[in-house]
């Protein structure tokens, strides 16, 4: 039964952290875009995050926050939230699920604890930008 069920792999697409200026907040403040750098669009995405982790001592985890999108289109980016500063202590996941076609697509994304810093930042593709890129 369970060698029945093929598992289809996730390829290019990601999520990049990309330091940005925010009026709101008169300082720069991390945004998470999901990349969809493939030749196919995506359907009906889902992205669901948290944070969680220990600061001082002591467990801590957020709430979570869901995300949709009707489709992101083959080779672009899309705008998911915005990162305060006091969870980037924290483990960052994301769960982003989506169709190509009818098949279904789920892959979990983790920016590790203390790792959204201009330390580890690398070009992100099709925003030609400096950030942060897990895979």
């Amino acid at each position: 039964m369970k060698s029945d069920i093929t598992i289809p792999e996730v390829e290019n697409v990601f999520l990049a952290a990309v330091q940005e200026w925010s009026d709101d907040f008169m300082e720069k403040v991390w945004y998470v875009y999901l990349v969809n750098d493939s030749d196919y669009d995506l359907d009906s995405v889902m992205v669901v995050s948290k944070a969680f982790g220990t600061i001082d001592g002591e467990m801590k985890k957020t709430s979570l926050l869901r995300h949709a999108f009707i489709k992101v289109p083959a080779v672009s980016v899309v705008k998911v939230e915005m990162i305060e500063n006091s969870v980037l202590r924290l483990n960052n996941e994301f769960m982003v699920t989506y169709f190509i076609g009818s098949t279904l697509y789920d892959k979990k994304f983790i920016f590790r604890a203390q790792t959204i810093t201009p330390d580890y930042v690398e070009e992100v593709p099709i925003l030609f930008v400096d950030g942060v890129i897990v895979r």
